[in-house]
């Protein structure tokens, strides 16, 4: 019974990830982040000010919401940080549809915005000190995207999934298996906001074969990648969806086995969407952002490559 509650708990943060972060203020610009021809609608939060500014790509949970990602991305741009949000491909005014492959597509995507010419004068972007985050699904997406791409040397993951350890409970828990095949039903158009292509339900990713996928969606198995990097792991002690005891601490005990040296784990008493400690939340982003920052750790990014999406 108590599994069962904790599942329950755990299901009801897809249908509330909406609410809870639609309450956060914000003067954001409306962008549009093309994808090849697919148009993903977006958020552009600008610093005001002359010279350049360090910008950040920050990653919602899943579906998200058209606003910003738990009040952090209008908090960025007032201690002088740039930030870009949008909505996944298949999720609200996005075109599209949604899956994991996709999602990477569209992380990439907002990179190439972000190092466009014209992008970089309008937003006065510092292309040496560019970061990515996010959080729920955003902060696994945001390492599995890190992992695939050398370039991407900073990171923060807020309450991130590990998607790899997401599946392996709903391929073994048929009771989780049953209200996440409820949750996405009810979020899929035309009941909810979201898109799904082809085999992206949790229900078809398993028949096919999760790991036929990206292997980095298992986050365990890109640690040797990720050590490399410099990274910010964010959890909740009272989190029942994204728990520190199976999402966040084993990649971190992952990390430091791989000798990694710039990994950092903050927890706060507090449950998945930080309710009561979002200002604390977003200044321990900023901190650790303004610590990298100034650090020479931080190298100017390559071009983009093409591996994996």
């Amino acid at each position: 019974m108590r599994l069962f509650s904790r599942l329950f708990q755990a299901s009801m943060l897809f249908l509330l990830v909406p609410a809870v972060q639609q309450s956060q203020a914000s003067t954001p610009v409306d962008i549009n982040v093309d994808r090849d021809g697919v148009l993903l609608q977006g958020k552009f939060y600008s610093v005001e000010g002359t010279g350049t500014f360090p910008t950040t790509i920050l990653l919602h949970g899943f579906p998200g919401n058209e606003m910003d990602v738990l009040g952090i991305g209008g908090k960025l741009s007032q201690a002088g940080i740039n930030t870009l949000t949008f909505n996944y491909s298949g999720t609200y005014q996005s075109q599209g549809q949604n899956s994991f492959g996709n999602t990477q597509k569209d992380i990439q995507a907002a990179f190439k915005f972000i190092h466009q010419s014209e992008n970089i004068r309008k937003y006065n972007i510092d292309t040496t000190r560019i970061y990515l985050g996010g959080w729920s699904y955003g902060g696994g997406m945001a390492l599995t995207y890190a992992a695939n791409h050398p370039e991407v040397t900073a990171i923060f993951s807020v309450a991130g999934t590990d998607h790899g350890e997401f599946m392996r409970e709903y391929i073994r828990n048929p009771d989780f298996q049953k209200m996440i095949d409820d949750i996405f039903a009810s979020l899929t158009v035309p009941a909810g906001p979201v898109r799904l292509a082809k085999g992206a339900t949790p229900k078809e990713v398993a028949e096919m074969g999760f790991d036929k996928l990206n292997p980095y969606l298992d986050l365990r198995k890109g640690a040797s990648l990720l050590a490399l990097k410099n990274i910010l792991l964010i959890g909740g002690w009272d989190d029942v969806n994204v728990t520190i005891d199976h999402h966040i601490l084993p990649l971190y005990r992952l990390l430091k086995k791989q000798k990694a040296k710039h990994v950092r784990i903050v927890a706060f008493q507090d449950d998945h969407a930080f309710s009561n400690h979002r200002a604390g939340l977003a200044q321990t982003i900023i901190d650790w952002l303004k610590s990298i920052s100034n650090s020479s750790f931080i190298l100017e990014t390559p071009p983009l490559n093409n591996s994996m999406q």
